[in-house]
């Protein structure tokens, strides 16, 4: 079959399975297994986000496409390895979006995000899953997972009434993180993003998307420091480094 009548999918199918092949294949992508390739994964999912929030359309095509090929990529070695095929993921993503809409799909008089938690915690009971917090993903990032744990332990009420209880955790936090011995430093400063996360789940702020922001906002006014400086900040007394942060956030908000 020829690359004009094979559907996209079916050509990236094809690629991947040419890659891995053990005789004709990329020395690179042979070698790789799930543990090494899940790092790409993520970092796939991160670029599709970043093209999101700059509202690039162009980019955002070309980062789905990296993205998909994970997918193909982990599909393809789960293949060879006799456990499932691309065709069996998408049959089973396809099977619990049909599920967890039966209000769509279904007979069900209504849906909403009460019904799909309903749906999901059954989904877990079904597969032994014990507990409020079972099944979240421990490769998340941890400001996510904190949150996604957060919101678990809320479901069964164990959660402040109100914001004020997270942000005098804070508090609390800061003075422990403070008097901390050298050996628990590290678990009090856990303990401190944690509290932050809570709190700012409490305002309503999703927090990875927060800091996710900062960073770009600190990348911009860093490299607005450097144009002013000349191109580097190196070697420059600390108040004029600050003095040039300062100029860049006032420029940045305009006055």
């Amino acid at each position: 079959m020829s690359h004009e009548e094979r559907s996209p999918l079916e050509r990236l199918k094809a690629i991947m399975a040419r890659l891995r092949d053990p005789e004709r294949g990329c020395e690179w992508d042979r070698e790789q297994t799930f543990e090494t390739i899940a790092p790409y994964t993520i970092e796939e999912a991160y670029e599709v986000a970043d093209a999101c929030a700059r509202g690039d359309l162009i980019d955002l095509k070309d980062e789905l496409g990296d993205l998909l090929l994970q997918v193909v990529f982990h599909s393809r070695m789960a293949e060879e390895a006799g456990a499932f095929s691309f065709d069996e993921v998408a049959t089973a993503i396809s099977d619990k979006m049909e599920r967890r809409h039966p209000h769509i799909f279904g007979d069900a008089p209504e849906g909403g995000h009460h019904l799909w938690e309903v749906i999901k915690a059954q989904e877990r009971t079904a597969k032994a899953e014990s507990g409020a917090l079972a099944g979240v993903a421990r490769g998340l990032p941890a400001l996510l997972r904190a949150e996604k744990l957060q919101k678990r332990a809320a479901r069964v009420g164990f959660d402040w009434p109100d914001a004020t209880g997270p942000r005098a955790k804070i508090d609390e936090e800061l003075e422990e993180v403070s008097t901390a011995r050298d050996q628990d430093r590290a678990e009090e400063v856990g303990d401190l993003l944690f509290a932050v996360v809570n709190w700012a789940r409490h305002l309503g702020i999703d927090a990875e998307a927060a800091l996710r922001n900062a960073n770009m906002k600190f990348e911009r006014r860093f490299a607005a420091m450097e144009k002013a400086a000349g191109g580097s900040i190196a070697g420059r007394e600390l108040a004029d480094q600050e003095e040039l942060w300062l100029a860049a956030k006032r420029a940045e908000r305009g006055h």
